[in-house]
């Protein structure tokens, strides 16, 4: 046994060296492929889907292993048209994906696209647009996407695909406009929709003084990972819901470091980074319960 294993390391250093350039691009296409693939599946319909399709090949297989001949028939004349099925229902997305391929900016299908400024300007523009929405009590509910794609809830509204400026969010929920009921999602620091419709949340818990727009917008931050800001009709007041939970009356300046926090990319080192929503409401609680206890 100890001489086998003093064979591999050269059996490796042979390996490594039939490997070509050839197989090193093999290699990263893949791995790029893979990693397009990952991404697609974060999305919450496709990470259903997937769950269901495991299911059903599970019962297909432990079908053919007890010779259930009857449900193993049934099941594979499914899985025949289950590819059709799945291209029609994927529509959609998989157009989206060629149309990238096929524009010019062919390059920037295998990068993130957005960049460090671009978000900047997006989280100016969103604050100077809440604090005089706020002053002039006008509702607004604002989505910022992120790992988890919100096509579902956009395909609801109206597509825009424009850049974020204070301008056309004041004019998309000024009270006389056609989408001002509906929330704003944006995706990489561009409006994709208006007008959109969102989840309620379920949390039979909360403040029955919150509308039906904080409602949604918790309902919104339960059901997926995106960033929602709120700004009341009836007080003017700005909130900020991310994982369900709710900060409520916040300065511009503390929304700024909220959305800079929870949107632009955080530096490697955690003692660095500064913390989120999660981390400012626990320092609070924390504060809190120490000044109990003192």
């Amino acid at each position: 046994m100890s001489a086998k294993f003093s064979l591999l390391p050269g059996m490796i250093a042979r390996y490594l060296l039939t490997i070509e350039i050839t197989d090193i691009l093999d290699i990263l296409l893949m791995a790029i492929v893979l990693y397009k693939l990952l991404n697609f599946v974060k999305t919450s319909r496709v990470a259903n889907l997937l769950k269901g399709v495991l299911i059903f090949l599970a019962v297909l297989w432990m079908s053919s292993i007890f010779h259930l001949n009857g449900i193993s028939y049934i099941m594979g004349r499914m899985v025949e048209w289950g590819v059709l099925a799945l291209i029609i229902l994927f529509q959609p997305e998989l157009r989206r994906v060629l149309e990238q391929m096929g524009s010019r900016r062919l390059a920037f299908f295998f990068t993130r696209g957005e960049t460090e400024s671009t978000l900047e300007r997006m989280i100016g523009q969103t604050v100077l647009a809440c604090t005089e929405m706020s002053k002039s009590r006008t509702g607004a509910l604002i989505v910022f996407e992120r790992e988890i794609l919100l096509d579902d809830m956009v395909r609801s509204g109206t597509v825009l695909n424009a850049d974020v400026s204070g301008e056309l969010l004041k004019n998309i929920f000024f009270v006389k406009a056609p989408m001002h009921d509906g929330a704003v999602i944006v995706r990489k620091g561009r409006v994709l929709g208006a007008g959109c419709m969102l989840p309620l949340s379920k949390n039979v818990n909360l403040s029955r003084d919150l509308g039906m727009r904080h409602r949604a917008g918790i309902g919104m931050s339960e059901n997926s990972d995106a960033v929602v800001v709120i700004v009341s009709e009836e007080t003017g007041s700005i909130s900020v819901a991310v994982g369900g939970m709710l900060k409520r009356h916040l300065m511009p300046e503390t929304l700024e470091n909220l959305l800079r926090n929870e949107l632009l990319p955080q530096e490697k080192e955690p003692s660095d980074r500064k913390p989120g929503l999660f981390g400012l409401l626990r320092v609070r609680r924390e504060g809190g319960s120490r000044n109990g206890e003192e």
